[in-house]
């Protein structure tokens, strides 16, 4: 068959004059060669295509093959054909009419559109009697593939950066949502996502299938294929079965915000101990995904670019995951053990510890390290910190004290993870003093606040003395600094200027040794 044929006579006849003899739909499959790769036998209102995950898509904008199947009753497209064309990014979706004698009717087409202001997916040609459709189909085809390259968002810098539309799908107030869902994008960005575009959804009720409903989804997923995005990133868990069931609709890679956080601390993790409670916390929110099967499953392994577990673990069975679970747990005893030996070494000596806590990004690594005049990493994203960091801190009438730094709090913190770093978080109830440190240039300022002194009770730390250190104040106006401090009850501070720090380091001092001359319990 030529190609520039969407096609040919012959085999147009032989597929319509066997679907008016069984009275089922007829479907081949043609690459860009002209060749059949596969022959389809439907019902007598679709034909359903089989996996294409083996013509993958990769950088291009279509897959190279294009799908002509046949309509019993001479009908045009539906709306499940405009939808596959869309979803598998075909280079052509069309039906030959099949007239009562058995003959080629009408030819219906339709190709995707790229990116438009009018957000239409895919245009639909005139119907034609198939003897009188003189398209140039190569021709075409190679001229809409260089439109759909070029129209491509400009934010592809490299071919290394993984791109993302994020979806947020609650009932909660639109207040709440936006803001849930603006974290949600600085959780992305640090993962090295590119964020492309952001979809929210207000439903009366969630659906239980899809969370989204289905046809929604598929606008979605749509949107994401116009694109060019890698990741459907959900703000929401999703159940086993939503994750399996969206994955199964698309070939995107499909994660939820638990994921896309584990995956973060995948990243961040450098100590022996910090690996383990990330692989621990990883392996125990997939186990129960490993009900899938294919490709749908690879597609939900691993996290952002394959990291963690990744998909050869999880083709393993759930026995072997369970007994490496076991194995990760032992070894995290193994360590609590010398941690709590660490401790009691350090209590014996009676020097007192600050253990410094508060929201993700607040600006505590760069508090410990002006403090105490060390390097701990610190830099403008979440979780940027995963290992504890213990530093001594001299004060002025000759005493000192150990500050400990932890990992920042986050809403909606994943119950895998609290679970994985409960070991470490424990040391607080060892702490003297919690230096809670906020941001105080946040939007979210007072919820950030409130987020982590629930997080704190939940631990049982409500109380542990802690005094409120308002960081960042070099970027607010000192009379709305004074506002908030005044508010909350805490100090306005700068890390990055030291003589802003006075204060704090005397309230620090004074509160630690009212509280040992005073012979109160830590």
């Amino acid at each position: 068959m030529s190609e520039d044929a969407i096609i040919s006579w012959e085999l147009a006849r032989f597929c319509t004059g066997l679907s008016h003899e069984i009275g089922r739909q007829i479907g081949v499959l043609i690459n860009r060669r002209g060749a059949v790769e596969d022959v389809i036998v439907g019902n007598d209102r679709e034909v359903v295509l089989p996996d294409l995950s083996g013509y993958r898509l990769g950088r291009r904008s279509l897959r190279g093959l294009r799908l002509v199947h046949t309509h019993l009753r001479d009908e045009p497209l539906s709306q499940d054909d405009l939808t596959d064309l869309a979803l598998l990014r075909l280079d052509l979706m069309a039906a030959v009419g099949v007239k009562s004698d058995g003959q080629p009717g009408h030819l219906y087409a339709a190709n995707i559109l790229p990116p438009n202001q009018a957000g239409r997916p895919y245009e639909i040609w005139k119907p034609v009697v198939l003897q009188d459709c003189d398209v140039r189909l190569g021709e075409f085809l190679r001229a809409l593939e260089e439109e759909l390259s070029r129209t491509r968002p400009v934010q592809l810098v490299n071919d290394f950066q993984e791109q993302a539309i994020l979806v947020s799908v609650s009932r909660q107030s639109l207040a709440d949502q936006e803001e849930s869902l603006a974290e949600l994008a600085e959780l992305a960005r640090s993962a090295g996502l590119v964020v492309l575009d952001q979809v929210v959804q207000r439903p009366q009720a969630v659906h239980a299938k899809y969370l989204l409903g289905s046809g929604k989804l598929k606008e979605v997923v749509i949107k994401a294929l116009q694109h060019g995005a890698d990741f459907l990133v959900f703000d929401q868990d999703l159940a086993p079965a939503q994750a399996i069931a969206i994955a199964e609709v698309t070939e995107l890679k499909v994660i939820d915000r638990t994921q896309l956080i584990l995956d973060i601390f995948s990243r961040r993790a450098h100590s022996r101990e910090g690996k383990i409670r990330v692989e621990l916390a990883q392996l125990r929110y997939l186990l129960p995904r490993l009900t899938g099967h294919g490709t749908a499953m690879s597609r939900l392994a691993g996290g952002i670019g394959g990291r963690g577990p990744g998909e050869t673990k999880l083709e393993v069975d759930r026995r072997r995951v369970r007994d490496r679970i076991t194995h990760f747990e032992k070894q995290i005893e193994t360590l609590a053990r010398n941690r709590a030996q660490q401790r009691s070494r350090r209590l014996r000596r009676e020097v007192p510890v600050i253990s410094i806590v508060g929201y993700t990004n607040a600006g505590k690594s760069t508090l410990l390290n002006v403090l105490t005049r060390s390097r701990v990493t610190a830099q403008d994203r979440l979780f940027d910190t995963l290992d504890t960091a213990s530093r001594r801190l001299r004060f002025p009438a000759d005493r000192e004290a150990i500050v400990t730094d932890t990992v920042g709090f986050i809403r909606n913190l994943p119950e895998e993870l609290m679970g994985a770093f409960r070991a470490t978080l424990e040391e607080l109830h060892d702490a003297d003093l919690l230096l809670h440190v906020a941001d105080i240039s946040s939007p979210t300022l007072e919820r950030q606040v409130v987020v982590v002194e629930g997080i704190l009770r939940d631990l049982g730390l409500d109380r542990v003395p802690r005094i409120l250190a308002l960081n960042k104040a070099d970027r607010v106006d000192p009379a709305q600094a004074a506002i908030l401090s005044a508010r909350l009850g805490g100090l306005a501070v700068a890390a990055v200027r030291p003589e802003t720090l006075i204060p704090l380091l005397e309230a620090v001092e004074k509160r630690l040794w009212s509280l040992t001359q005073a012979g109160l319990p830590c």
